[in-house]
């Protein structure tokens, strides 16, 4: 039976018996009891460290009396020097022991190792001056992790204390090591604050991916992407397109649309330069260019098809058919790399699945006052921003002589817009532009606003893709001395060559700069950060100077973002130069030290940026700044929407309204798209704010957050939609906040209601187009033509799958998910309904009056037979047949009468391309016995269909013309008001001219 004791006065007393067996006997025992009689033993604690430091005594005794101590320093929350005796304790602290002594001085271990071994690294010492004990205790933790199978915990801590080894250890040893790997990636990006030893992680990523027997390119090209090594995707591109097997070019077609998703122009250049052309042989007589290759500018000349008229002799042996599909393929990923297949695909999907309502525009066009030029241009910008990349420009045609009443700066804004509704045109871009284009050389008898504006325009259609327009645009800005001109082509010059670095453009830039004019010298500044976007260039240095010697505020303005935008996503590297500009004298350029620190530190959530930035908000004597360095935190945060409205609520109720709208921008900016309701209730009170131009932050920012969300989802979205209706028709409501009201409708609506704001890839990348897009145009506090920039943040929320040719087949795919969750917004209608609205009601009601006769006719075929009963039953079944059918076209109207009493299905059937909002991506799934397998399980964006009956005749959706694009709504979706003038026209006859416009 065991003894109880009540005191271990007997145990300490024999610590000072002189024979060593006593002194063991009382350690092994006090040891056991040391959890309930830690006070006591602490009276004895300097005994018990005198054996620990006695050289004579025993090596197991001197550990024992370590880790007694040890314990009883725990014990009164002196964790340092309990840890210190710990590591003397040697093999007797045991780390698989589960007590909370153990876990804590283990998490104080790795803590201690882990912050010695970054010190290390930040002040490159060789090797980290760590206590080879306190090595030992963590590598003991990591092996048993590994052991335990716990592969994520022993990441964790690998990746804390850069412990490289390790973490390649504990992958290649997890159960799962593709899913391990992913893993790996997602903790790298989340929780890794230092950029280059992210870089280090991704590298060893990349070597372990490659070692396995069947690597996931997709993922190491990403992480190549990241590394900005073009080599190593291209020679794995080649790879994959030199390939036998058909499935190998499917998979190095997704790579490169998901290397597209990122939009980084520069890196994608690079991969397709890098990708070699085909072998040609020597032997043989020269052969006529093949016509895709020929049609490929950025094809080598050794593009060589066999061609069956070819003009050399029979006899030569013909090109190898390897290299010929090798030629092929080349073609494809080619125009993949460059953006151009995406922007048509993307162009075609929202030309045909356009839903914009004109009447929401007819209204505010109606309400807004002649007078009024500010809410008049609101209006333009509306317009361009609803119907952005659709191509349908028809509220502008119908209203000429209400568009002409635009002057000077609203002149160049109106033309501008036309760039944003016909983004992604490349084709066309410049013949549609043409009518308002600079005319022979220096200025033609046109509106320099209007060529300005064109010229702005040309830059937005041709954004992050601009190798076919840079050259014009060069041009129309050497050529030209006025301002308002050049302004319009740094603009456009900026967008087109967004983050290329192109040294002459530079130049051509900087000489606009230096002539002083603060017009087309603001253009110029914010031009030079666009083209050197993320290259942390030393030209920052050179803007830096020439802001410090310049007297116009607008020029400071536009260098201070310009210098911001070069050390995009740079982290801490851009230190220094945020320093420089944060402790400036001059406001204007602390304001660009706030977006620098916002774009340096883009989407990293990092702590030390985010209290940088908190600390500027309520301490800056600038207003200016104050506003900027709240609203930068939506930047720093947009990766973890969730935290921004917590973090700004305090300040969202300051008593500085400048801070109270930055709170509401970065809201808008790090939530956008999301829907998420901690942001709309933040923003609420904001949009009834007693200052005018809070309100107007307000409502930009809730149509941000609640682009795309439905009003099934949140009940909210009804409630914004009238609150912005009010707004816009009260007549006795203040300028700014109507304006915040018109640019909000056109948000909620943008892109025909097809675009959603993502500043994320699926692959949790930043896209830096949109990014940049977002930053310059939170400056249209200063200068509204900036307004337009909000396009580049837009992504179509499209799920389209391609076949091997990089055509659209048809075929279904489930959402479970109810259809009304996701659907479009009703289409408004009014009491005195115009065409907008009519356009549908008018081809039911044709078919309505066709089945009236036809009932009639058959009626009397029935009294004219004289067996009245049982084709009468037939007859009524035919007919609710047939009105069954037409609901089916009319989707809308007809149907709502019948459908109250059917209960709502609880999914619906897609048919590609179709609309799939980010809520909806959860639900969607594959059909097992569908004919297209997608090459990866992706729920909306560009995605590759592996054919899995390739011999029978395919099906397809999309062609090169739109307007030949049935729809499955019939009358409903393709005879819609916004395009009908541009559209295939329907079968049934359109209303008559007169009952149009009449009321």
């Amino acid at each position: 039976m065991a003894t109880l004791v009540s005191s271990a006065g007997g145990l300490l007393a024999m610590l000072n018996e002189s024979r060593p067996e006593l002194k063991l006997y009382a350690l092994s025992n006090l040891n056991k009891l040391v959890d309930g009689f830690w006070p006591e033993i602490s009276t004895s604690v300097p005994i018990i460290e005198s054996l620990y430091e006695d050289e004579e005594f025993g090596q197991h005794q001197r550990q024992l009396a370590a880790l007694l101590v040890s314990k009883v320093f725990y014990y009164l929350g002196e964790l340092n020097d309990s840890l210190s005796y710990a590591l003397g304790a040697g093999s007797l602290f045991d780390v698989s022991e589960d007590s909370y002594y153990i876990h804590t001085l283990l998490a104080k271990a790795i803590d201690e190792y882990a912050s010695l071994k970054s010190k290390a690294a930040e002040s490159n010492a060789e090797a980290a001056n760590v206590d080879p004990r306190l090595e030992a205790i963590v590598e003991r933790m990591l092996n048993k992790c590994i052991l335990d199978g716990k592969y994520q915990q022993a990441m964790g801590i690998a990746i804390e204390c850069r412990r490289l080894d390790k973490l390649e250890e504990a992958i290649i040893k997890s159960d799962n090591v593709q899913g391990t790997l992913s893993y790996c990636i997602n903790v790298s990006h989340s929780y890794i604050n230092l950029r280059e030893y992210r870089r280090e992680v991704l590298r060893l990523l990349v070597r372990v991916y490659q070692k396995l027997p069947s690597p996931d390119y997709l993922s190491i090209c990403q992480c190549l992407m990241f590394l900005d090594e073009p080599e190593g995707v291209a020679t794995i591109l080649e790879k994959l397109l030199r390939s036998e097997n058909k499935e190998d070019a499917l998979l190095a077609f997704q790579i490169a649309f998901d290397l597209v998703e990122n939009e980084h122009q520069a890196f994608l250049l690079n991969v397709r330069n890098r990708l070699p052309a085909p072998k040609t042989k020597t032997s043989e007589p020269v052969q006529p260019e093949s016509s895709e290759a020929a049609q490929n500018e950025g094809s080598a000349p050794g593009d060589v098809q066999m061609t069956d008229g070819s003009s050399t002799t029979s006899v030569t042996v013909p090109e190898d058919p390897s290299e010929v599909m090798y030629s092929e393929r080349l073609t494809k990923i080619k125009g993949i790399l460059s953006g151009e297949t995406s922007i048509k695909l993307t162009l075609q999907f929202l030309y045909s699945h356009n839903k914009s309502d004109l009447l929401i525009l007819k209204t505010i066009k109606q309400s807004v006052e002649m007078r009024n030029s500010v809410c008049h241009s609101a209006t333009i910008y509306a317009n361009a921003i609803m119907h952005a990349g659709t191509t349908v420009d028809t509220f502008l045609r119908e209203n000429l002589d209400w568009l002409s009443r635009a002057t000077n700066w609203a002149k160049f804004s109106a033309t501008a817009g036309l760039g944003v509704i016909h983004r992604g045109h490349l084709q066309q871009g410049r013949s549609l532009m043409a009518p308002y284009l600079p005319q022979g050389g220096a200025g033609g008898g046109g509106s320099p606003y209007s060529e300005g504006g064109a010229l702005y325009a040309l830059g937005l259609i041709h954004a992050n893709h601009g190798e076919g327009i840079k050259q014009f645009l060069r041009d129309s800005l050497r050529s030209t001395n006025v301002e308002v001109i050049q302004h319009g082509a740094c603009l456009g010059l900026g967008l087109s060559a967004l983050g290329t670095a192109d040294e002459e453009i530079y130049d051509d830039i900087k000489s606009v700069l230096y002539t002083d004019s603060a017009v087309a010298g603001e253009a110029a500044g914010i031009s030079m950060g666009l083209l050197m976007v993320g290259t942390a260039s030393e030209k920052a240095s050179e803007m830096l100077a020439y802001a410090h010697e310049t007297q116009h505020e607008k020029i400071i303005r536009g260098l201070a973002l310009g210098i911001a935008l070069t050390v995009y996503g740079r982290e801490e590297e851009a230190d220094t130069l945020i320093e420089q500009m944060t402790r400036d004298q001059d406001p204007i350029l602390r304001y660009g030290g706030m977006y620098a620190l916002a774009l340096a530190y883009s989407g990293t959530a990092n702590n030390k940026a985010i209290r940088q930035l908190l600390h500027f908000a309520v301490s800056d004597v600038s207003d200016d700044v104050r506003r900027t360095a709240v609203l930068a935190l939506g930047f720093v945060l947009y990766s973890e929407p969730e935290q921004t409205p917590r973090i700004v609520s305090l300040l969202s109720e300051s008593y500085n309204p400048h801070v109270r709208y930055g709170a509401a921008l970065a809201v808008g900016i790090s939530c956008a798209g999301t829907g998420l309701s901690e942001a709309i209730s933040l923003l609420e009170p904001l949009t009834s704010d007693v200052v005018d131009f809070v309100r107007q932050g307000a409502l930009i920012a809730m149509a941000m957050v609640m682009v795309q969300i439905s009003e099934a989802s949140d009940s909210r979205v009804g409630a914004f939609r009238r609150q912005l209706e009010k707004i816009i028709l009260d007549k006795h409501e203040d300028t700014m906040s109507k304006m915040g009201a018109i640019l909000a409708s056109g948000i909620l609506d943008a892109g025909g209601r097809n675009v959603t704001i993502r500043l994320l890839s699926k692959t949790k990348h930043d896209k830096v187009t949109a990014v940049v897009g977002l930053a310059v145009f939170s400056q249209f506090w200063y200068w509204y033509p900036l307004i337009y920039f909000l396009s580049l943040a837009f992504s179509p929320t499209a799920f389209i799958g391609l076949n091997y040719d990089l055509k659209v087949p048809k075929f279904q795919f489930l959402s479970y998910a109810k259809p009304s969750l996701f659907e479009y917004p009703k289409p408004t209608t009014v009491a005195t309904t115009t065409s907008a609205v009519k356009l549908p009601t008018a081809v039911l009601s044709t078919s309505a009056k066709a089945t009236k006769a036809r009932a009639k006719k058959e009626a009397a075929d029935q009294k004219a037979n004289p067996e009245k009963t049982i084709p009468g039953g037939e007859t009524s079944s035919g007919k609710g047949k047939s009105s069954s059918e037409k609901d089916g076209d009319s989707m809308q109207v007809d149907s709502s009468t019948e459908k109250k009493s059917e209960p709502e299905l609880a999914f619906e059937f897609l048919t590609n391309p179709a609309r799939v909002v980010p809520a909806q991506e959860e639900y969607i799934k594959f059909l097992e016995e569908s004919r297209y397998v997608p090459v990866k399980l992706a729920p909306s964006g560009f995605v590759l269909l592996r054919d899995q009956r390739p011999t029978e005749p395919e099906v397809l959706s999309l062609t090169d013309t739109p307007s030949s694009t049935a729809s499955p709504a019939g009358g409903s979706a393709t005879g819609q008001p916004g395009s009908a003038s541009a559209m295939a026209v329907d079968e049934e006859p359109q209303p008559p001219q007169p009952f149009e416009y009449t009321v």
